[in-house]
């Protein structure tokens, strides 16, 4: 911590009795004693240290003592370190961070951690990429990824917002010349989360369409249907006026020899929901029930977050747990259809023979990058939360492993009800199978259809699909949020964060409107491809070689070592510097080399929109070197390698957010006045704090409310 001109000194009375210290009542009984430099390592659960009742008074602020304020002194602050983890296995009634705040107990952050990696590419891509790269055999790249470069690079971040007690930009005090990576990722989320929120509104139309008797993409009856719409229900139930009256009683043989065939529920989604236009520049209308289901999805993000951590984390118990139980009802229905096993055998049989091809270790490494959002800020930002000695490394585990199991869970619910429609339409698993909205809003909800009592089915399915991307854009939208209020950082703003948080999300909605016109879908695709793609590969690469690298592996193993007791392990030590950006750089190469131009059907898209996509995607690469060039100007330094050294070493304020935690390298370094030879301790300068020895030699400042 920054020193200032505020100084305080670690003090012991010299009275005391068999029930606990006696306040002096004159200044002259207290004595200075210097300040010890001894720490507490937590054991391996993550268990805060355990410090003893304060023994000490000191004089307040300024040093206006008054010993009248002396009980009470003794009594808050006494009641603050019970409060504040001083006792283990103690229930925490209050925040270890007064400042910022800290989540409500660790399952919080566990659950938001598990929603904000668990997301909608869980369900509408993991499945496609598996049963697409060799069925079971794309199990194997997938886990080898997952434990050599998605773990380790989860356990990463986690680690590193806590530490520092920071979001995605005050982390940076690190290395401040890179402070642009944390800026990148706020470009990241940004984006991710205007479109993302799109989504969610449209699951939000289906979820609402869903609440009637009859699903109203079940038939071919409907006025936006065309001459070319076959359903998959029985012949006899199809009375599009438009065909004839005979249809063939084999709906089978229809489908296998219509190449016009088009489904009522694609019909329903381009014609009717979108009302798609014929280019991405011709914008029409703004779809108003789409506009007004954005709004819904913003307002509810909105007052999920209204206080922050401390209301979406009781949400979380909600939003994080239900998908599961939706999932485990689709499954267990699904399993029992006829068709199902053969679709659960076309998601898992294994090709051996394309695990020597490159794609197939491609998709497996960018998958678990992608699913598991590291390089969003997300990550950090949700650590921040957490108190200083929490086992963000059991967390990191517990969570990515969740994380990927949910993905190949959600294969079997998906592949379980394609099966059963493929059989039921006679045509081969891969006739039916999709992925991204297509799988979501097309091909399930055809394949619901088929079920008895359908619109129950699409209900629990849209409403899982609107908690699933719930859980993925609380964490957005706090990401931006905290960093806003982390870098102002004055009292003001954080008494104002709910009106930060407001601004954030009407901001978010706005531009939001325009993926909402009837070529919304082609600019949501364009920014799903390029706004979070090799950008994010780049982000990460960056922010591993100014960890390792720039600031020193050593000394992060040390601050990890200080923070949970233990230092990382070695498998991690070694991935962190060698195998994981190696994997990284491979993502980044795979990703140029099998770049296509983007597509939407038969839509190719026209080079302008292209360009846009790579300056969205360049926008939060840039924002690193132009930040590193910004902060080489404004450094001190006679030469430019003075300069360098100086914007890259760690700023004074580097490391714990709080003084208590600050120990070892990081403890105050305030030179001992003369006349008492005694070290002191700065305050922080904007509040009063009261330095506590405890009885393990350990200094505690607990804040004060005078």
């Amino acid at each position: 911590m920054s020193g200032g001109d505020t100084r305080a000194a670690i003090a012991r009375p010299r009275m005391a009795t068999a029930h606990g210290p006696v306040a002096p009542s004159s200044p002259e009984q207290v004595t200075l004693l210097p300040v010890q430099r001894s720490f507490f390592l937590p054991p391996f659960s993550g268990a805060t240290p355990s410090i003893s009742l304060a023994e000490s008074v000191l004089k307040v602020w300024h040093g206006a003592y008054n010993s009248r304020l002396l009980p009470q002194l003794m009594a808050q602050h006494s009641l603050a370190m019970a409060q504040n983890g001083a006792v283990p296995s103690e229930a925490t009634k209050r925040d270890q961070n007064l400042k910022r705040g800290n989540w409500g107990n660790q399952i919080e952050f566990v659950l938001t951690s598990v929603g904000y990696a668990v997301g909608l590419g869980n369900v509408w891509r993991f499945p496609y990429l598996c049963y697409r790269n060799g069925g079971g055999a794309f199990m194997f790249p997938y886990f080898i990824m997952l434990i050599f470069c998605g773990i380790p690079l989860f356990f990463m971040e986690l680690s590193f917002g806590q530490f520092a007690s920071q979001g995605c930009l005050g982390v940076w005090r690190i290395s401040p010349m890179f402070k642009g990576v944390g800026y990148g990722m706020m470009v990241v989320s940004t984006y991710i989360g205007i479109y993302y929120n799109v989504v969610i509104c449209i699951a939000f139309y289906y979820f609402f369409s869903s609440m009637t008797h009859v699903l109203p993409w079940a038939y071919c009856n409907n006025p936006w249907n065309t001459h070319d719409c076959a359903g998959v229900l029985d012949a006899s139930n199809l009375t599009n006026g438009s065909r004839p009256a005979a249809l063939p009683s084999n709906l089978s043989h229809l489908l296998n020899h219509s190449l016009q065939r088009t489904s009522p529920s694609e019909e329903y989604w381009r014609l009717y929901v979108l009302k798609l236009s014929d280019d991405i520049g011709n914008f029409g209308e703004v779809r108003l029930p789409l506009l007004g289901c954005l709004g819904v999805s913003w307002l509810v993000v909105f007052l999920c977050l209204i206080r922050g951590v401390k209301s979406s984390g009781k949400v979380v118990y909600f939003t994080a747990t239900f998908p599961y139980v939706v999932l485990t009802i689709l499954f267990v229905r699904g399993v029992t259809l006829e068709g199902a096993f053969d679709g659960i055998m076309y998601y898992l049989t294994p090709q051996w023979d394309k695990i020597l091809e490159a794609k197939v270790w491609g998709d497996a490494a960018s998958q678990i990058f992608y699913s598991l959002g590291c390089a969003w800020g997300g990550l950090i930002t949700m650590a921040s939360y957490n108190k200083f000695h929490n086992n963000c490394y059991r967390d990191s585990v517990i969570i990515s492993i969740t994380n990927c199991a949910t993905s190949v869970y959600a294969g079997f619910v998906i592949f379980s009800i394609l099966g059963f429609m493929a059989n039921h339409l006679g045509v081969d698993v891969s006739r039916v199978a999709d992925h991204g909205p297509g799988l979501a809003f097309v091909a399930y909800p055809e394949a619901l259809t088929l079920l008895p009592i359908s619109p129950l089915w699409s209900l629990l399915f849209f409403f899982m699909l609107i908690l699933l991307g719930l859980g993925t854009q609380f964490c957005l939208l706090e990401t931006l949020v905290t960093a806003i209020v982390d870098e102002v950082g004055n009292e003001w703003i954080l008494q104002k964060k709910t009106y930060v948080t407001l601004g954030v999300a009407v901001a978010g909605f706005l531009l939001g409107i325009p993926l909402t016109s009837q070529a919304g879908i082609y600019w949501l695709l364009l920014m799903d491809n390029y706004a979070a793609s090799f950008s994010l590969v780049v982000i990460s690469c960056i922010m591993c070689v100014a960890i390792m690298y720039i600031y020193g592996h050593r000394n992060y193993f040390q601050d990890i070592q200080m923070m949970l007791g233990f230092p990382p392990p070695l498998f991690f030590q070694i991935c962190w510097r060698f195998v994981s950006p190696a994997i990284i750089f491979f993502i980044l190469v795979f990703t140029v080399i099998q770049y296509q131009p983007i597509t939407y059907n038969h839509y190719q898209y026209p080079g302008w929109a292209v360009a846009i996509g790579f300056l969205m995607a360049l926008s939060s690469v840039l924002c690193i070197p132009l930040y590193a060039m910004f902060r080489l100007c404004r450094t001190d330094g006679d030469t430019l390698l003075q300069r360098l050294k100086n914007a890259t070493k760690p700023s004074r304020d580097w490391g714990p957010a709080l003084l208590e935690h600050r120990t070892g390298r990081y403890a105050p370094t305030i030179a001992p006045s003369p006349e008492d030879g005694f070290e002191v301790q700065p305050l922080h300068p904007d509040k009063a704090q009261i330095p506590i020895v405890g009885s393990n030699g350990s200094s505690r400042l607990q804040d004060s409310r005078i």
